[in-house]
C-alpha cells in the first residue's frame, strides 16, 4: 500500500499515542511528529468484557482497554470534524482489535492502512520502514 502525502499516522498501544503527518512520496513515508491530543481514559465501561475482580485482576487490561477507547473516540471526532483525509493506524495487536469495535462508519472510510504491530516504542524511522513494506 503507498501512503498517500499528507497522510495521519497514528502509532498506538494500550499506554501511548503517537501522531505523524507524511511529508514524504508514496512509497517513501517520511514521518513528521504532531502534538498528541489529551486524553480522557476514565471510560471504565469499556473493558466490561476483562472486569476486574478478587477472582480476576486485572486492572492493567481495564486500563488498557480503557486508554484505547479514549484513543479511538478522538480519532472517530476528528473524522467527523475532517481533521484527517486519509488515516494509517498501526497498533499493537490487541490495541488494534478493541479499536475495531468501536470505529465509527466515517473512521473507517479513511483509513488507508492497519498494521497489527507494536511500534510504539519504535523510532520514527522503524515506522516508515514499516509503513513502506505494508
Amino acid at each position: 500500500m503507498l501512503l498517500p502525502v499528507d497522510s495521519t499516522v497514528a502509532v498506538i498501544d494500550g499506554e501511548k499515542l503517537r501522531l505523524f503527518r507524511n511529508t514524504g512520496e508514496p512509497g517513501a513515508p517520511k514521518l513528521v511528529a504532531l502534538e498528541e491530543p489529551e486524553l480522557s481514559s476514565e471510560n471504565k465501561s469499556s473493558g466490561s468484557r476483562h472486569s476486574s475482580s478478587s477472582a480476576n485482576n486485572n486492572d492493567s487490561r481495564l486500563d488498557e482497554d480503557s486508554f484505547v477507547v479514549a484513543v479511538v473516540g478522538w480519532l472517530n471526532t476528528q473524522a467527523l470534524g475532517k481533521g484527517f483525509e486519509e488515516l494509517a493506524v498501526i497498533a499493537a495487536p490487541k490495541s488494534l482489535g478493541e479499536l475495531r469495535k468501536h470505529y465509527h462508519k466515517a473512521l473507517e472510510a479513511k483509513i488507508v492502512v492497519e498494521l497489527a504491530k507494536d511500534l510504539t516504542g519504535h523510532s520514527t524511522a522503524d515506522i516508515e520502514v514499516a509503513l513502506a513494506k505494508a
